[in-house]
């Protein structure tokens, strides 16, 4: 099914938007709506994990952004569904002319529902200009866990990000009150990503949160190794456990955070950690 769409574009620019709603039905978490416009699309969902957890792989065919391109993804996760959302390969942020590209994902969770959003990295090209906007909306009783990950340029290329910028927002609100506000400007060859008081040199940079958490999760999510010539910190905000990572590699950052994740889940919601089968290809 697609979205109506009655808005001008740019011919030479993809909008794309996929809108995902999933519920319990018969004890099983389905997707109960699942609409698209352009290139974003979903496969089957898959249940590694039994009929309670359904796992979604978000795709977008042309397998990377450029100027003028604006990205929008929809989740809405009702009462008692559980849903985990990833990507098959990294997002990729391509040079712009003059445009710059946009993705916005709003993610929304209800009470007793669980949504885990962990996506594979996001790549920005050297001259690429970006502004991504992630939007959590929890209800009281709603369960989190997710993280983002920006890799800027491609070191192992010669590439470094040495021209461009990113815009970068990520908000958690719970009952409609501020549970968490990061903001980040990211301007190509500023001091900022050499200073020690920011990014200190290295080209990766992550953050992971995980809501409804306490003390217990903090100690274990403390004792998972870090990154090797990397930096890694959790601390626990009320009941926000916040994960902070600088590498210089998107796959070292991600499985950092993916170590953090399995030693928390069964303590978390009472279920050891499935990885999607998808990181595997």
């Amino acid at each position: 099914m697609s979205l109506a769409s009655t808005n001008k574009q740019d011919t030479r620019c993809w909008h794309a938007e996929l809108s995902l709603s999933y519920k319990k039905s018969r004890g099983r978490s389905v997707i109960a709506r699942r609409e698209h416009v352009g290139p974003l699309v979903t496969q089957k969902p898959f249940y590694p994990e039994g009929d309670e957890v359904c796992h979604t792989y978000l795709l977008h065919p042309p397998g990377g952004v450029v100027g003028g391109d604006q990205l929008t993804v929809n989740i809405d996760v009702q009462s008692d569904a559980h849903a985990l959302v990833t990507t098959p390969a990294s997002t990729k942020f391509y040079r712009c002319d003059d445009r710059h590209a946009r993705q916005n994902q709003n993610l929304s969770v209800a009470d007793n529902a669980i949504l885990e959003w962990l996506p594979q990295d996001t790549i920005l090209f050297n001259q690429a200009h970006v502004n991504t906007v992630t939007r959590i909306d929890l209800t009281s009783q709603a369960n989190f866990a997710g993280w983002e990950i920006v890799c800027l340029g491609r070191p192992a290329s010669g590439e470094l990000f040495n021209d461009g910028y990113c815009r970068q927002a990520f908000e958690i609100w719970r009952a409609e009150k501020p549970l968490l506000i990061e903001r980040v400007a990211l301007t190509g060859g500023s001091e900022l990503l050499n200073a020690k008081w920011g990014m200190a040199g290295y080209s990766v940079m992550g953050l992971m949160v995980v809501v409804s958490a306490n003390k217990a999760m903090l100690e274990l999510a403390r004792s998972v190794e870090t990154v090797n010539n990397g930096l890694g910190s959790v601390t626990l905000i009320n009941d926000v456990l916040v994960c902070r990572c600088l590498a210089n590699q998107g796959m070292e950052t991600r499985e950092y955070f993916t170590r953090v994740w399995q030693a928390l889940r069964m303590e978390w919601i009472g279920r050891p950690a499935e990885l999607p089968r998808i990181w595997n290809t």
